[in-house]
């Protein structure tokens, strides 16, 4: 693996992955749930912001589709040290919330790669779980376990509590080294579709686990 950070430049492979998030996300326009959340934080040193998508492909359907896009820009617009990850994957559940997932996945460290492997999903009105283990078909033979966890308790009939705790743990087994890692954390409250609140963005780049913190304030809105 590189230890240095990659120009942010976007593979064929990017490109469609923005093209299955669209796709997906028209085609389940017309569902009231889940929602599809667009985040934006502003921080003391980036501007963050975060789409996540999760739909089946019909009501009944044991198939189900996953994507996360986010981007990371300094507040100068440093190219070498903006970072985007966009995941897309196609999930079969097999039961109890577990599934086998395939699709791909691009980070600006290591680039584009097929991917496969197990998967855990869990939602509710107060509760969202989504738990991932994927193997990189690339040289290095990279793995990586993502997991977002959301917790969303009513504090009364208008507002909710909003945490979240989001990571992203990327290491080569070929080369046994680090590539990537992040904990992301949000504190807020929730009124109809929009929340707002805290946020912390921790990252850890390359071999050396080079340490990047980014603090500040976050908006998103849940489009239906």
């Amino acid at each position: 693996m590189k230890t240095t950070k990659q120009k942010c430049k976007i593979p064929f492979g990017v490109v469609v992955t923005g093209i299955l998030l669209f796709f997906c996300s028209l085609s389940q326009a017309q569902k009231p749930e889940p929602p599809i959340p667009v985040e934006f934080l502003l921080g003391h040193k980036e501007m963050y912001s975060q789409i996540v998508i999760k739909k089946k492909f019909a009501p009944e359907s044991k198939f189900n589709f996953f994507g996360l896009a986010t981007y990371s820009a300094t507040h100068d617009n440093t190219i070498e040290e903006n970072r985007a990850i966009m995941i897309s994957q196609i999930s079969y559940d097999v039961g109890k919330g577990f599934g086998l997932m395939a699709g791909a996945d691009y980070n600006s460290f290591s680039g584009f790669s097929p991917i496969l492997g197990p998967q855990h999903n869990f939602a509710s009105k107060k509760f969202l779980a989504v738990t991932v283990a994927s193997f990189f078909l690339n040289e290095d033979s990279d793995f990586k376990i993502f997991g977002l966890y959301e917790y969303k308790p009513p504090i009364n009939d208008v507002w909710s509590l909003y945490t979240r705790f989001q990571f992203i743990y990327n290491t080569s087994l070929a080369e046994g080294s680090h590539n990537i890692s992040y904990v992301y954390l949000r504190a807020g409250v929730k009124r109809n579709n929009l929340i707002f609140g805290l946020g912390a963005n921790l990252d850890w780049a390359g071999p050396n686990k080079d340490f990047g913190d980014n603090y500040g304030g976050f908006v998103r809105w849940e489009f239906n």
